[in-house]
């Protein structure tokens, strides 16, 4: 998909794929506790419980981008893109309490205070679930990443955080109820648990950052600032100069905004037609960049304004 992808089209791949997520999740949650219950198998009941919280994180960011997608209003003037962003943020909260459960059901297990015998004939059955959510989870998370990384959706990207933490515990015990069956020794099943933990608090904290760093208005990355610094100069010669770069990220959109000196003796419909120009080509590689420009006259002898390009000529020639 081209990065001029239409907005409307790729906000409704979003919403469709969080749909996948809500419908995925619905199904394993259930399957999960009949077949835990049936067997009397704490460890997945156990992971039916953390499946239930991916299925409130997959509702959570459903809904985050549909509400993202809504055009801008007389209460939110510069759209609803913080959505996904707290949304992303409570996402992370939730895996972390998801692997505070599983290390406290694994310390308990450790501690010999919940040991269950599970019937040898009917580990099968634990096993075939276990392996059915993992390989489903593996499938959702990857189409959840792939959409994430090309609507930049923290939203989707922490869902699919979720399933993939999912993946790694569905796989934990699926290992435990493996070993325990050829060898029907219980601690199988909380040792591979707290590994799975360690995994699960990591993608937490990294996803815990992010969202805060765009909830606190965080400058999109310095690759992106560079990238748009040598896109306003490469029409250096019709203008003075440009300074007072600034950037910001409100979920998928960003906002760029800059002072463009021109020369003091042109038109205001030049200068008018001059930004637009720039607005379009910033707009072909960013096509949710809320663009804002300053114009303001050129004062003779500036030296400022045109440090930039410079640094980019040179770059060129050499």
């Amino acid at each position: 998909m081209s990065p001029t992808q239409d907005k409307k089209s790729l906000d409704q791949l979003k919403q469709n794929t969080a749909r996948l997520s809500v419908l995925s999740n619905t199904s394993l949650v259930l399957m999960k506790f009949v077949v835990g219950f049936a067997i009397g198998s704490v460890s997945i009941i156990s992971e039916a419980i953390h499946s239930s919280m991916d299925l409130i994180a997959a509702v959570i960011a459903f809904f985050s981008v549909r509400k993202s997608a809504e055009p801008p209003d007389a209460a939110h003037s510069f759209g609803h893109g913080k959505f996904e962003d707290l949304s992303g943020f409570i996402e992370a909260l939730l895996i972390f309490v998801a692997a505070l459960l599983i290390i406290y059901e694994a310390v308990i297990k450790l501690l010999g205070r919940a040991t269950v015998e599970l019937p040898d004939e009917l580990l099968i059955f634990g096993i075939a679930v276990m392996g059915i959510a993992a390989l489903a989870n593996w499938y959702v998370s990857h189409r959840l990443f792939v959409v994430a990384k090309l609507s930049e959706s923290i939203a989707l990207e922490s869902d699919a955080w979720h399933l993939r933490t999912d993946v790694y515990t569905s796989l934990g015990v699926f290992i435990g109820l493996v070993l325990i069956k050829f060898t029907h020794i219980q601690i199988f099943d909380p040792l591979v648990a707290l590994c799975v933990a360690v995994v699960i608090m990591k993608a937490a904290y990294d996803l815990t950052r992010r969202s805060l760093f765009d909830l606190s208005d965080h400058s999109i990355p310095e690759k992106d600032e560079k990238r748009i610094k040598e896109i306003i100069c490469q029409h250096s010669g019709i203008y003075a100069g440009f300074h007072d770069l600034k950037t910001r990220r409100s979920g998928p959109e960003i906002f760029i905004e800059f002072h463009l000196v021109v020369p003091g003796d042109i038109s205001v419909v030049r200068s008018h037609d001059l930004t637009d120009h720039l607005e379009a080509d910033l707009n072909t590689e960013y096509p949710r960049a809320t663009i804002t420009i300053h114009v303001e006259p050129c004062n003779e002898g500036c030296t400022r304004c045109g440090s930039f390009c410079t640094y980019y000529e040179k770059k060129d020639k050499t």
